[in-house]
């Protein structure tokens, strides 16, 4: 066995388990490191205190003098808990998180003694070297200040000794560098889009709230494997490998009893999301071996994301301390499932209803038939923007890729709910008469089942399926940041909230109608436009993207002919209206999202490269040597003249030359095609060429190291191989 191997199997079979120490009861410590509620109360006054509610419930400015008391009650309590530094925590387009640290620590220019500061400036807004982040070209180098400033209605919190802040950033001409802000302009929108309609059911509503339950799914790998492995390292995923001879075929993984190790892990991440107020709840065992799930239970939209965010990065800081890799890529392993993270997005009011939660009266089922109805109405308009929302070279290889979702965005509701739109599309047009009305209320809208959730089967093809009281985002890949498509859906909601609302009022003012007549009239008519995106069957089947080209959807394989979608000029228009975006920031991020697609292709070009040849190829041409000398010795041995002898080692010998050849071959004709795509100008161009002419390469240059694993000896084999990466726990 290879040295590199061999040692990291040798480091792995020394360890002693690490051991987790239990902490309190969970609801004790929930939230300890957090500035939230209890410790605002105790560590601000009340007129700093109720400036921050009025912040977050109702999105008011803090008075600069203000932000002064909240700074130094902030302060206290994080010196309380031994933090010394501060941080802006923001969100940059990188798809990471970002950070700079600041000591409170400062000697004063009097040479008194030093103090501990952190004023009302420093807490509301900072100037980060912003040169470096991705910027779409929405400003010059030497332009490069960008600022980041305070997002209130997510709390601050305490990591190891550090004080985050969460932030928005945003370039010196005030266009979004960041996934934040954009969605908390998309959250207003939806806010007062939904609150308006809302009011025809309900004149107490005065708020709206969007709610996210993420699913995170992730592999857990040994890190001293995963070191072994310059593929694993440099891009998050195996470049090469042969398939398992076992893998997830017995289903034997997937709800299985959670193995010790893994378990500690994850008894030691829930332990520090407890701290940082992160409600995780569900720990399971995923479909491919080592490959796992946690999910929280409902938050507020912006505090999901922000806790998403943060629970990627103490994914990987606790897996140093139990020498685990956390892989987040949505593919890395070939021949087993990848990973995602399912979006379950719903509305709530501030009167405790959900609603998309059917209630027990026709009314309220009227209220969410109106908003059930709508959300499917905006993804059939902008099935093709919720398709670009998605859009990343790692997520390429789920989509369309036989794992669910396909890249045809559709959406399931299920029998029932079916049989419930096909009643109501029957409803007559205009207005109804009083026996008309009794009918459709009792036996329409009022047979929906007050709790669809046991009752509304889960097609685990569909990449966005009503799944009882809130709909399943099921294409979002596993290392995005949930911003961008949570944006994306709160965006086409509020925007057909809106539409809604214009078309009901018409209808009451020009034509007198009654407000549920009008409500089920343009109900009615969404029902036989929206067709459609509905579908119920198996979306892995060719026979559906048949049927999908026959009704006009879309299917976007790639990344680069998916992105386009996000500067059409509908997109623009519509982002443009709700205020959340200008066509500057759109296009900037459309061209920052190309050049990350490119860049990714090209660095995996890059290492797989690397690999074939100062790996692969090496240990093949080492093993043939060991081959030819073997039939020198036959034939010494057996003497010339024997027909047989070595004809198998020979025959043996002209494969590996074969596979070596198409190495050197395929990877020459990669690196020239890099090379053109790189001389290429604009960013559109070289990532289609990256697309169509690099990435091609990748296949069959894995199809020769592959086949050259099967045949070298495994003593030689310089790589970690798939069942030592997958099967060691």
């Amino acid at each position: 066995m290879s040295t590199l191997r061999f040692q990291a199997l040798k480091e792995i079979a020394g360890r002693k388990p690490v051991e987790v120490e239990e902490l309190d009861r969970k609801s004790t410590i929930f939230g300890s490191n957090v500035f939230n509620d209890k410790s605002m109360r105790q560590f601000l006054t009340p007129e700093a205190y109720k400036a921050v509610r009025n912040a977050v419930q109702h999105g008011k400015k803090i008075d600069r003098k203000l932000a002064d008391y909240i700074s130094m009650g902030m302060k206290e309590w994080a010196l309380s808990k031994g933090v010394t530094h501060y941080t802006h925590w923001f969100q940059p387009l990188t798809g990471t998180t970002a950070e700079k640290h600041d000591a409170f620590f400062e000697t004063m220019p009097d040479g008194s003694e030093p103090v501990e500061k952190f004023g009302g400036s420093q807490l509301v807004q900072q100037e980060p070297d912003a040169s470096s982040f991705p910027n779409g070209g929405i400003r010059n180098t030497f332009e490069a200040r960008g600022y980041t400033a305070w997002d209130p209605t997510s709390p601050a919190f305490i990591f190891g000794t550090t004080l985050c802040i969460p932030t928005v950033f945003v370039s010196y001409t005030g266009e979004a560098l960041d996934y934040k802000t954009p969605l908390l302009r998309a959250l207003a929108s939806i806010d007062e889009a939904a609150t308006d309609v809302c009011r025809y059911f309900d004149k107490n509503v005065k708020k709206v709230t969007a709610t996210l339950g993420w699913e995170q799914e992730y592999f857990l790998i040994d890190v001293a494997l995963a070191n072994s492995r310059p593929d694993i390292t440099l891009t998050g995923r195996t470049l090469l490998g042969h398939t398992s001879a076992k893998g997830q075929q017995l289903d034997d993984h997937y709800f299985g009893s959670i193995p010790t190790r893994a378990l500690n892990y994850m008894r030691d991440l829930e332990n520090e999301c407890m701290l940082l107020g992160i409600p995780v709840k569900t720990r399971h065992n995923e479909v491919a071996p080592n490959q796992f799930e946690l999910a929280p239970i409902f938050e507020e939209a912006n505090l999901a994301v922000d806790h998403n965010s943060l629970i990627m990065d103490v994914m990987q800081k606790v897996a140093e301390r139990h020498y685990f890799k956390v892989l987040l890529h949505e593919k890395p392993f070939k021949g087993v499932n990848g990973s995602g993270k399912h979006n379950n997005w719903s509305l709530a009011t501030d009167t405790g209803i959900n609603l998309l939660g059917p209630g027990k009266t026709p009314m309220s089922n009227l209220q969410f038939l109106t908003f059930f109805i709508n959300t499917i109405k905006a993804v059939h308009t902008n099935e093709e923007l919720m398709r670009a929302g998605i859009a990343t070279a790692s997520n390429d290889h789920r989509l369309g890729a036989n794992e669910a979702p396909p890249a045809i965005i559709s959406v399931f509701i299920g029998e029932q709910l079916t049989r419930v739109l096909e009643g109501l599309e029957n409803v007559s047009s205009g207005k109804l008469s009083p026996q008309e009305k009794t009918d459709l209320k009792l036996n329409v809208v009022g047979k929906i089942p007050d709790v669809l959730l046991d009752n509304t089967d889960r097609n685990r093809t569909s990449p966005f399926a009503f799944t009882g009281n809130k709909f399943e985002f099921r294409a979002v890949g596993s290392t995005a940041n949930c911003a961008n498509a949570m944006t994306i859906v709160n965006a086409i909601v509020a925007k057909q909230l809106k539409d809604f609302k214009k078309e009901v009022d018409a209808l009451i003012a020009d034509k007198g109608m009654k407000k549920d007549d009008a409500i089920f009239n343009v109900l009615r008519e969404y029902i036989k436009e929206t067709k459609a995106i509905l579908f119920e069957g198996d979306g892995y089947s060719e026979e559906w993207e048949v049927e999908a080209a026959k009704r006009g959807l879309s299917n976007h394989k790639t990344t680069p002919t998916a992105l386009k979608a996000k500067v059409s000029k509908k997109t623009l228009d519509l982002f443009e209206e709700l205020n959340i975006m200008n066509h500057i920031e759109m296009e900037a991020r459309y061209e920052i999202e190309l050049e990350e697609y490119a860049k990714k292709i090209q660095i995996e070009g890059r290492v797989l490269g690397d690999i074939a040849r100062n790996h692969v190829v090496p240990t093949a041409i080492r093993y043939q040597n060991i081959l030819i000398e073997n039939v020198k010795g036959l034939k010494e041995i057996f003497g010339k003249d024997h027909e047989t002898v070595g004809r198998q080692q020979i025959a043996l010998i002209k494969e590996i030359s074969e596979h070596i050849a198409g190495i050197n071959i395929k990877v020459e004709a990669m690196t020239e095609e890099r090379k053109k795509a790189n001389e290429l100008e604009t960013a559109d161009e070289m990532a289609v060429a990256y697309c169509d002419k690099v990435k091609p390469y990748f296949d069959t240059i894995r199809n020769h190291c592959d086949k050259l694993e099967l045949l070298v000896d495994d003593e030689i084999w310089t790589l970690t191989k798939y069942r030592e990466l997958l099967f060691t726990k």
